[in-house]
């Protein structure tokens, strides 16, 4: 990215912003899950404002800044890494964090670099209440809140998950004007909490043509069937112990994580849960990583995505487009050989 691109990147959004993704241009059909979705997360577009800072010469590859609005008082700070001599167009991943990191986490940065080495540019944004749009608050301070509000009803927008996928929507609207990316060959990846908003974003939007969520891919309804809902709203304990006393509830069960998810992230554990969601990436290449003792994302509910996932993509003649990877005695982490796993994916599957 340069300098020089970043008026061209405003401009092009005329062109982009005011018009919705035509499915059946993707070969995917327009479900009700996908279509509620959208439109429920949906908000008012903003001209981006793209920023690009000068270019930063690395150990085989560059990396600069950048940043863009996607809605009035959002704006989204992000880093690229790229080749430093790229040879055409080259395809581009996306790599979200987790909860409480950001775009500079050492995860992040390690794969975005390795994507770079390779031929590929890597983005990472910071997420919504995550990073540098925490501040001025510490850790995971201004997410909780964010989620407590929505909780009281005080917001519209969607801090658990769904407004980063929304940012992730728009900066994919970027990519696609760009000269130097061939917007055909687009993936994500996400870790945990960005594991989860990876495979919603692959899920609408038909743009990603590989999605890669690690320890993120789970059955919320499963969880709470299950008794097994407790470690996923520690994530965010302070807005759900919070939640829970606005509610009056002194030992929040099962059916207060119900109330919580209707209020924060509705349809999350019906209309909207990973075995729903899951098939809607079919034919695109995805690649599920999870640990078979990560409390997270309980490996039962995992199954149940996976065997729906699994139908939908041999339905489409496209088995060789799914793979999933269990790792044994592994909890809510990624390994370095799954690490290695995902590479390879995006290289198969992106072409570099």
């Amino acid at each position: 990215m340069t300098v020089i691109a970043r008026f061209r990147l405003s401009l092009v959004w005329v062109g982009l912003c005011f018009v919705s993704i035509h499915l059946a241009a993707f070969g995917l059909e327009s479900t009700p899950a996908r279509d509620t979705f959208l439109k429920m997360i949906e908000r008012p577009r903003v001209d981006p404002k793209v920023e690009v800072g000068e270019a930063v010469e690395l150990d085989g590859y560059k990396s600069s800044t950048f940043s863009f609005d996607t809605e009035p008082g959002e704006r989204v700070p992000g880093v690229a890494m790229y080749p430093a001599t790229p040879n055409g167009k080259m395809p581009c991943v996306i790599v979200m964090h987790g909860t409480g990191n950001s775009k500079e986490s050492k995860q992040v940065a390690a794969f975005m670099k390795s994507l770079a080495l390779k031929g590929c540019m890597a983005v990472a944004i910071d997420a919504r209440f995550h990073g540098e749009r925490a501040k001025p608050l510490a850790g995971t301070e201004k997410y909780n809140q964010a989620i407590l509000s929505k909780f009281k009803g005080e917001s519209k927008s969607f801090p658990f998950f769904w407004d980063t996928v929304y940012d992730a929507m728009r900066l994919i609207d970027i990519l696609c004007s760009r000269d130097e990316i061939d917007s055909s060959r687009i993936g994500v990846i996400g870790y945990s909490k960005g594991g989860i908003e990876t495979y919603f974003l692959a899920a609408v939007d038909p743009r990603v043509s590989v999605a890669v969520p690690c320890i993120g891919v789970q059955s919320f309804k499963w969880g709470l069937e299950n008794d097994a809902w407790h470690n996923r709203v520690n994530t965010v304990k302070t807005a759900f112990l919070g939640a829970a006393k606005v509610a009056g509830v002194e030992k929040p069960d099962a059916a207060f994580a119900k109330t919580f998810f209707d209020k924060v992230v509705p349809g999350i554990y019906g209309e909207y849960d990973g075995p729903e969601m899951l098939p809607l990436i079919a034919p695109r290449a995805l690649l599920m990583i999870n640990g078979d003792s990560d409390g997270n994302t309980p490996l039962p509910g995992v199954t149940i995505c996976a065997e729906k996932a699994k139908a939908a993509y041999a339905k489409l003649n496209a088995a060789d487009k799914f793979k999933q990877i269990i790792e044994p005695k592994t909890g809510h982490k990624v390994t370095d050989e799954a690490t290695q796993e995902a590479l390879d994916f995006f290289a198969k599957h992106l072409g570099f």
